[in-house]
């Protein structure tokens, strides 16, 4: 395939790392079995706030290098773009449905049980698929959308009824639409009730999980539920931190790939930062979705299965997390979105 890019920023000190080239082997992943039967990569490709043709390139090079988790959601605006590659893929023989694994998400201004069949629906046309490997509640709370495009111009629906959304997620799995069904920015609070009230079991729930923000009564309440806990912002989000003005509550935190304990390990392991905060993460049992439109970046992510952190490794980062300081998301983006009776933070 003979794929244009523009270049991409160098990792962190890239020359102390010595990092071989990346050779493709798609026989090295793990994965994590699901309640409701099957299994779920332990690594997939984000696409938040990936579009156009740059996404059309960076999701063909991800299906090259060995990527079959694809994250997306119906708020990321780029269902069709991931619908016309898988599409590409599939017909071309190079890839099969079953080999795939497709996440999307029910939008927050989808958040009503009368919303639901209507949204799944539209995911299935955009993404050419006949059904969904798991699809999410993005949000908790939930918005009227009155023809708005931007979320700060959405209104508040403050009457959302996560149990009454729930039983219309269960009935897409009963009539094949999905597979499975979870959860995403869901409190622990807001879990356990639809746990308590539920005929299928959240199989996952999506939340915000990276160095400064490990949240280990998320990661213990989801094992002792058998919810596969899926972290997004594993790296960091810089780009688009910088882009959105965000940032983690604690100001001294220096930069997630910069910090001084996660280089030290990489330079022990010769991986880059970034392969050591996947590898972090993903041996605590959590599942990665980390997004680049860097091709070189693309394929380092992935291959973090050919070495592991021992003991030490872990409770050095362990020991950088920072509590509800090191949180990034708390979607302000949403207009008076504190007001909300289930906001989760």
């Amino acid at each position: 395939m003979n794929l244009i890019w523009k270049p991409c920023e160098e990792v962190t000190q890239p020359s102390t790392y010595n990092v071989e080239p990346f050779t493709i082997n798609k026989n090295i992943m793990e994965s994590y079995k699901l309640q409701s039967g099957g299994r779920m990569p332990a690594i997939g490709y984000g696409t938040f706030l990936a579009t156009g043709l740059e996404l059309e390139k960076s999701l063909n090079i991800a299906l090259e290098t060995g990527y079959r988790f694809i994250d997306t959601a119906i708020g990321y605006n780029n269902e069709p773009i991931i619908g016309k590659v898988l599409n590409e893929w599939i017909s071309a023989g190079k890839v099969t449905r079953n080999e795939l694994f497709i996440l999307t998400k029910l939008p927050c201004y989808g958040n009503r049980p009368e919303d639901v069949d209507k949204f799944i629906k539209q995911s299935l046309h955009d993404l050419q698929l006949d059904y969904i490997d798991m699809y999410l509640v993005h949000l908790p709370i939930g918005l009227f959308k009155n023809g708005k495009s931007e979320y700060s111009e959405m209104e508040l629906d403050k009457s959302t009824d996560h149990l009454k959304i729930w039983k219309k997620m269960e009935e897409q799995v009963h009539n094949g639409r999905t597979k499975s069904i979870g959860l995403s920015n869901f409190n622990i609070k807001q879990t356990q009730r639809i746990i308590d009230n539920c005929k299928i079991r959240p199989d996952s729930l999506q939340n915000e999980n990276h160095l400064y923000f490990q949240s280990p009564e998320v990661v213990e309440f989801c094992k002792h539920n058998g919810i596969i806990l899926i972290s997004y912002s594993s790296l960091g989000m810089k780009a688009f931190r910088e882009a959105a003005g965000l940032s983690w509550n604690n100001k001294q935190l220096p930069e997630m790939l910069e910090n001084d304990v996660l280089v030290k390990i990489a330079k022990k392991h010769s991986k880059t930062p970034a392969q050591v905060l996947l590898r972090f993460i993903n041996q605590k049992g959590i599942s990665v979705i980390p997004k680049s439109t860097c091709p070189r970046r693309i394929m380092e992510n992935f291959q973090i299965f050919d070495f592991k952190l021992n003991t030490e490794d872990m409770d050095a980062l362990r020991n950088q997390d920072d509590g509800e300081a090191g949180r990034i998301v708390r979607f302000q983006m949403i207009k008076n979105i504190e007001d909300h009776p289930e906001y989760p933070f």
